[in-house]
């Protein structure tokens, strides 16, 4: 029994460091596969293009014509071209919802009495003062 309860924290860091292993191989075979025109996102969470991959640094084009130097560690995951399209345009097209040519500025169960939306601030004060009439 002594034996079993000696033999458990040894199995617990065995594990643990293996799956540590797994997890810098699987960064390091990610950082090999950076390539120039690549889609990134960073662990800060910013996407950029890749525009060159050095040894120890990545130079990547955070808008269009800015470049920034970052380390190799800083890429948190590379993108597929799809994916990092539909992120940086928004929707692809043919996920686009089909607008309803009918009726597609009317507003459904909105009340006729309901007054629109106002920008001014006299407008907005005036109506906040008046009494409701329901």
């Amino acid at each position: 029994m002594q034996f079993i309860i000696l033999l458990l924290p040894l199995l617990a860091i065995f594990l643990m460091m293996r799956s540590q292993k797994k997890r810098q191989a699987q960064m390091q075979s990610m950082q090999t596969a950076l390539q120039p025109g690549s889609g990134v996102r960073t662990i800060g969470g910013m996407y950029a293009l890749v525009k060159a991959v050095n040894d120890e640094t990545v130079e990547l084009e955070v808008a269009p014509g800015v470049v920034a130097h970052y380390t190799k560690g800083a890429i948190a995951a590379v993108l597929e071209p799809l994916e990092y399209d539909a992120i940086i345009n928004g929707r692809p097209a043919e996920d686009e919802a089909v607008e309803d040519p009918a009726g597609a500025d009317a507003v459904e169960g909105a009340d006729a009495d309901e007054k629109p939306l106002s920008l001014s601030k006299d407008e907005a004060k005036a109506d906040a003062e008046a009494p409701e009439s329901k």
